[in-house]
């Protein structure tokens, strides 16, 4: 699932009339670079969910043929939050047999080999975590050698925005807005969140200036 449903306010005024998802870096829109690397790494079926100008993105999208990938929307008349915009699209997501699923946040950009990531089998979430960047010093979450992760720690490092989740993880949640950060903090309290640490390159594309760093690194062919 790539989340698309952001207003992206501070990417203004770029988003006043386009989708986040759908500016551009290197030539291609954000999302493009999301889908090429999952088609590369095996995935086929992919669920966008979206609000804000939403039916551009399924204007430039469709079906997902063009990318080689089969696409379902999820559309929400309103923004319902990570968690509960995963939850809406969860029938899309699991099925008898698919308990795990991927989740990308749609306004990040990372080098990673997507098939890579294998579901723990003692865990209900495995969160890909990246070096400090500048805008967040202070890092998210502590990874231990043993693949544990706690909220506290000397050495921190920061959520790529990329992870594996389990169907359970949302149990008994009703539907309606709410975040991820709360259930994954009530599943590190359990122990039941594994991470692993990416070393390549990596954005949070938050920002115009980061939109226009990543368009250069990604035009002079530096990422």
């Amino acid at each position: 699932m790539i989340l698309a449903a952001g207003k992206g306010e501070r990417m203004r005024p770029l988003t006043l009339t386009t989708p986040k998802p759908l500016l551009k870096a290197g030539g291609k829109p954000l999302i493009a670079h999301h889908l090429k690397h999952l088609r590369l790494a095996g995935y086929r079926d992919i669920v966008i969910n979206h609000a804000w100008l939403g039916e551009q993105i399924e204007t430039a999208l469709g079906d997902g043929h063009d990318y080689g990938l089969h696409i379902e929307y999820s559309a929400e008349g309103e923004p319902l939050e990570t968690a509960g915009g995963i939850l809406k699209a969860l029938p899309l997501l699991t099925g008898r047999d698919e308990d795990w699923f991927l989740v990308i946040n749609g306004d990040i950009w990372c080098d990673m080999d997507l098939a890579a990531l294998t579901p723990p089998h003692d865990a209900d979430a495995l969160l890909v975590l990246t070096d400090n960047p500048g805008h967040n010093p202070a890092g998210d979450f502590c990874l231990h050698e043993d693949g544990n992760i706690v909220t506290e720690g000397a050495s921190r490092l920061t959520f790529t925005g990329i992870s594996l989740l389990h169907r359970r993880l949302f149990d008994g949640l009703s539907p309606g807005p709410r975040k991820l950060a709360p259930l994954l903090r009530k599943a590190l309290a359990s122990g039941t969140v594994r991470g692993i640490h990416h070393t390549g390159g990596w954005m949070d594309i938050g920002t115009p200036d980061r939109l226009r760093a990543l368009d250069t690194l990604l035009s002079r062919g530096e990422a």
